[in-house]
């Protein structure tokens, strides 16, 4: 796994050898940091959280490993996109609640403003963007009181 990579202030970069044990993980520290340090609300972070989580594990399970997570923040959108080592591209297929495993692309989907995937380097990169609260200060759930 080397460093992050912090050229732009919204962005970051997380690159993992093959057979990194401990990619997911890393990954997700990662992103849980660019939120902190990009002062992203709980409300916007867990979200993303997940949906980085999700992506992650796909790529260990089903692609060889994750290569390389990028998170971007520009403006209402935070865009997670993990690259791995399989050209063949995730399917959302019909969701069933009550299987054991299998919801990751699903959840991807309910979560995404939007999502796709790219041919890369013989891999691919899988994609999601997340809308993110106005001004960074999160989302008001519909039981929340107005401030105020």
């Amino acid at each position: 796994m080397g460093p992050p990579q912090c050229g732009a202030p919204h962005h970051r970069e997380l690159t993992f050898e093959r057979g990194d044990v401990g990619a997911c993980g890393a990954g997700i520290a990662c992103v849980r940091q660019a939120l902190a340090d990009w002062k992203l609300t709980a409300a916007d972070g867990g979200d993303a959280v997940l949906v980085a989580a999700e992506l992650l594990t796909n790529a260990h399970r089903h692609a060889g490993g994750p290569r390389r997570l990028s998170v971007d923040h520009s403006g209402s959108v935070l865009r997670i996109a993990v690259t791995d080592r399989s050209p063949t591209p995730p399917r959302l297929g019909e969701h069933r609640a009550e299987s054991i495993g299998g919801h990751g692309v699903f959840i991807v989907d309910c979560l995404a403003q939007c999502w796709g995937t790219r041919p890369e380097g013989g891999g691919k990169t899988v994609w999601a963007d997340l809308a993110l609260s106005p001004e960074g200060h999160g989302r008001r759930r519909q039981d929340d009181a107005p401030p105020g």
